[in-house]
């Protein structure tokens, strides 16, 4: 191999290691305190074509959900109980304000979370 083509190879393999550009739209939280029966939330709007990826981890189980509210109502197209951590891209259908939350049992819980959205291209 010649000087110039090892140079190439250390190159690309410096260019694999590179990190992502930071997210603008992360959101990342660790060891929040929720008492007990106390929630959490975090919300942003979100449109067609836009993926929400979220990961979460609790101490103990707690109620999750990614909700919007129309009008009078509250609409939860994503509920879970009794998790101690879930991870998953969510996709909107229609544009809303969109939250993600967490609600903690007789005991209280500590969270961490991590939230980014990629947006569509227009």
């Amino acid at each position: 191999m010649t000087g110039r083509a090892a140079m190439m190879c250390i190159a690309l393999a410096a260019a694999g290691c590179a990190t992502a550009p930071p997210d603008p739209d992360a959101r990342e939280r660790r060891d929040v305190a929720l008492a007990p029966y106390a929630s959490h939330e975090e919300c942003l709007a979100l449109r067609p074509g836009d993926r929400l990826d979220y990961r979460f981890h609790s101490s103990v189980a707690v109620a999750f959900d990614i909700h919007y509210r129309e009008e009078h109502a509250v609409v939860m197209p994503l509920r879970r109980e009794g998790v101690t951590a879930d991870s998953g891209i969510y996709q909107p259908v229609i544009a809303h304000d969109f939250c993600l939350a967490w609600e903690a049992g007789s005991g209280g819980a500590r969270l961490d979370y991590r939230i980014g959205v990629r947006r569509r291209t227009p």
